[in-house]
Order: structure tokens, then sequence, then C-alpha cells
């Protein structure tokens, strides 16, 4: 039986985790993966789990959450017909074509590699948030048929390799085709429920070395880390909302942005063994 004093401390870390990741979805309308990636990997390396194989466990743990937010999420959005439900069928197969891809590399590679990754492509999101332009467009609609099929997979993949949803990818990508900001952020709800139910599933199935993931991990996936981080999002994700509406929202995207390049770099340094 596991120690109850890490347990507990262990449940006291991701209460934490789980609060800020959920105040900081409703406030700037990012997904949770982005900021608890990082935090899981800080939290269980310091309860002694760190190992070649952790950032699979984080990619994977951080995706099962993302499975529930943004289910609950689209739903939401669909409620004010504010999904375009076009664009996610158009889409669908080649984000989860991608995904699959994204966990059949994440599962051959080390954690070093995975945090090199995971830190090169935050800091392309981070710079996106803090410097990007809403005006700035690559096309006035988007790409479907080939062209559709060739940039999706790309969003799947990549989003899997940082364990985060559609948002992040997805949200820019639709803007820059000249899909309104509210319609993008909720069809890219859509895109997290498809990018996270294949990569979790794959991940469900992942061989992990004995000894070196908490307690009740299946697979890639740590059950106590999703439970109680979702549990705690789902509080706290309407009071950063709420928090939202009082505070000027592009100033805010663009503190975090540099803050998740601070993130990133920190990431990079540890892969790189500094």
């Amino acid at each position: 039986m596991a120690d109850t004093t890490l347990l507990l401390t262990m449940g006291a870390m991701l209460l934490g985790i789980g609060a800020f990741a959920g105040v900081l979805a409703g406030l700037l309308g990012v997904g949770g993966g982005i900021i608890l990636v990082p935090a899981f990997y800080y939290a269980f390396s310091t309860l002694g789990y760190e190992s070649p194989q952790l950032m699979q466990m984080c990619l994977a743990t951080s995706l099962a959450t993302i499975i529930v937010t943004s289910v609950r999420s689209v739903l939401a959005h669909n409620k004010k017909g504010a999904v375009d439900w076009g664009i996610l069928k158009g889409w669908a197969i080649g984000i989860a074509i991608g995904a699959i891809a994204g966990v059949t590399v994440a599962s051959a590679l080390h954690s070093t590699a995975l945090q090199a990754i995971f830190g090169i492509l935050a800091i392309i999101v981070g710079l996106y948030m803090a410097l990007g332009k809403s005006h700035w467009r690559l096309g006035q609609a988007m790409p479907m048929g080939v062209r559709g099929y060739l940039i999706s997979p790309v969003i799947g993949f990549l989003s899997v390799l940082m364990g985060i949803g559609g948002g992040s990818f997805g949200v820019p990508t639709m803007s820059l085709f000249n899909v309104p900001i509210h319609r993008a952020v909720a069809t890219a709800a859509g895109f997290g429920v498809i990018i996270a139910v294949p990569s979790v599933i794959g991940f469900l199935l992942v061989d992990m070395p004995e000894g070196t993931t908490p307690p009740l991990t299946i697979g890639a996936v740590n059950l106590i880390a999703f439970g109680l981080v979702i549990a705690m999002t789902l509080i706290t994700a309407p009071y950063g909302a709420a928090l939202a509406h009082k505070t000027d929202a592009s100033r805010l995207k663009r503190i975090f942005g540099a803050f998740l390049v601070l993130v990133a770099l920190n990431m990079l340094r540890k892969a790189l063994g500094w």
C-alpha cells in the first residue's frame, strides 16, 4: 500500500494544480493542458517519480482531463449555437489521424525529447499569445478538401506532443482563416474531444516500467491526478470566467504569453541538463 503521507502530499499538490489550471482556463480561454503538463512534471518529479517516461504520463493524464473539459465546453457552446459543425466534421478525420500519430511518436520518446518538443512548441504558442494581432490573416475561409486534410493532422499531432486540447493551435489557425473568435473558441473545444479520446485510448495501452508511476496509474494515465484536477477545474473555471469580464483580456493574454515562454524556457533548460 502506498505511503499515506505521500498520497496526501500528492493530493494537495494536484488540487492546487487543478485550481490554478481552472482559473486560467476560465480567465484566458486557453485549455488547462498547457499549464497541466509542466505542473504535473514538477509535481511528480518532486514526489520522486522522475524517469525517462515521466513526460508520457504528464501528457497522457493531461489529455484525459481534456476529454471531460472539452465535452463540457462544446456542449455549452453548442447551446448558444457557436460551434461550427461544418469545420468540425471536415477536419475531424485529419485531427484524429494526427492525434494517433502523436501517441505513436510520444510513446517511443524519452522525457528529455518530449520536454524539448514541449518547450519549443510552448514558446511558439506563448509568442503568438503575447505578440499576435487579431487582424492577421492567411485566408478568408477555412481550407477544406486536400488543404484541410494536409493541415488538420498537424493540429492533432502537435497537440498530443504537448498534451493539450484544440485551443492552443486550433483557435489561432481558425482566426488566421477569418473565423470569428467566439466561433473559433467554441469549435476548438470540439477539436479537443477529437484529439483527446483516441490519444488517451492509446496512452492507456502504453507499458510503463514498474516502480516509475504513482499509485492508480493505468498505462500512462494517472487516475488520482485525473480525478482531482477535473474536480478542481470544474469548481474554479467559472471564477476565472467571471474575472475575465472584469479585466483587459488582451493584456492578460500578453502577460500569460510571456509567462508561458518562461515556463517553456525552463523546460528546455531541464531537457538540456542545465
